[in-house]
């Protein structure tokens, strides 16, 4: 069984290896292999599939297998969610906020999970139960880079994903706060490149963020 700790040693891993984590709604399954080869392509390897479509799951399954991705489910709400991922090969989990029933479920399944949190104390209560690598959502509502800066004082051991909100013209702001590992960010796989099969574009959207970022 995997331990809070554990989880989140094995998420800093997950988000040190990359600026921005693609968070990706796909509708078509057909999608799934050529989008997540086009963002490898690009650079960025670790998606978030969020399970907010009914082929979600058939989408990380099928994205699972492309070499070099490291897939994970977003929305993860609740226990039977977190099954639901595992089973269909997801890495890790990602969810808005947090649960017991969820963490309890995913250190249940060894899946590493990244909670959610956007208060002092909501990141207190997951601190307490051992996870210190958390979501921070929805970033830009929630006060964005000034919110972040201010929970550094207190609370220097937490390091943050920021989701909502994340854009070119601001992931730079964000990705420059020490309490900041990665973003997250949907503008990498617009839905329209999708349905139009645009995968060279949307490849390089993902090398345009370490351009803009100055890493390789």
């Amino acid at each position: 069984m995997m331990t809070p700790l554990q989880s989140s040693r094995a998420m800093r891993d997950i988000c040190a290896s990359v600026p921005i984590l693609p968070v990706l709604v796909v509708q078509d399954p057909a999608h799934a292999a050529p989008l997540a080869q086009a963002l490898v392509a690009g650079g960025l390897p670790v998606l978030e599939v969020t399970l907010r479509t009914p082929a979600a799951l058939e989408v990380i399954a099928r994205m699972a297998q492309v070499p070099g991705a490291v897939v994970g489910a977003g929305t993860v709400l609740n226990a039977a969610d977190a099954e639901a991922a595992k089973q269909a090969g997801a890495a890790f989990a990602v969810s808005p906020g947090a649960t017991e029933r969820m963490l309890g479920a995913c250190e249940q399944l060894d899946l590493p999970v990244l909670p959610g949190a956007v208060t002092a104390s909501e990141a207190m209560v997951l601190l307490e139960r051992g996870h210190d690598m958390l979501k921070f959502f929805p970033a830009e509502p929630a006060g964005g880079v000034a919110a972040l800066r201010a929970l550094a004082g207190p609370l220097p051991q937490v390091t943050f994903c920021p989701t909502g909100g994340i854009n070119p013209a601001n992931m730079a702001d964000y990705l420059a706060q020490p309490n900041v590992a990665c973003a997250g960010g949907s503008w990498v796989a617009p839905h329209e490149m999708m349905v139009a099969g645009a995968w060279d574009e949307i490849t390089a959207l993902a090398r345009a963020v370490h351009h803009a970022l100055g890493t390789s």
